[in-house]
């Protein structure tokens, strides 16, 4: 195996994470009251319990590397996230930045920036 980091994210409530994620083609490897593990291909999610959490105020984020951005980013529209500037969840769609890289945005129902950068 490889070696690798995992996110380790909020969810206020597994069973709406999975569902959510699950429209992104995420599926469920582990659950228990303390822990929730979502993988798509070579990309893994991990949440941990956060019941307390406020969406509005969340600083939680990661950034997932991705071969074809705007391909993943496709695959959240046909989920019907939808493109917005407020909002929960919503998505910024991938621009060329500065730095020549491209990056787009997931904001989850939690609040947690995801953030979909270009291999």
């Amino acid at each position: 195996m490889t070696d690798r980091a995992t996110p380790n994210l909020p969810s206020r409530n597994f069973t709406e994470t999975e569902a959510f994620y699950s429209r992104a083609g995420f599926t469920t490897t582990f659950k228990d009251a303390h822990w929730l593990i979502l993988v798509r291909g070579d990309l893994t999610l991990e949440f941990f319990p956060h019941p307390g959490l406020d969406p509005d105020t969340s600083w939680f984020s990661c950034c997932l590397r991705l071969d074809n951005v705007d391909a993943f980013y496709a695959i959240l529209l046909a989920a019907g996230i939808e493109e917005k500037r407020a909002g929960l969840p919503r998505l910024h769609p991938p621009e060329v930045q500065s730095s020549g890289m491209k990056i787009g945005a997931l904001l989850d129902g939690d609040g947690t920036l995801i953030r979909l950068i270009g291999n």
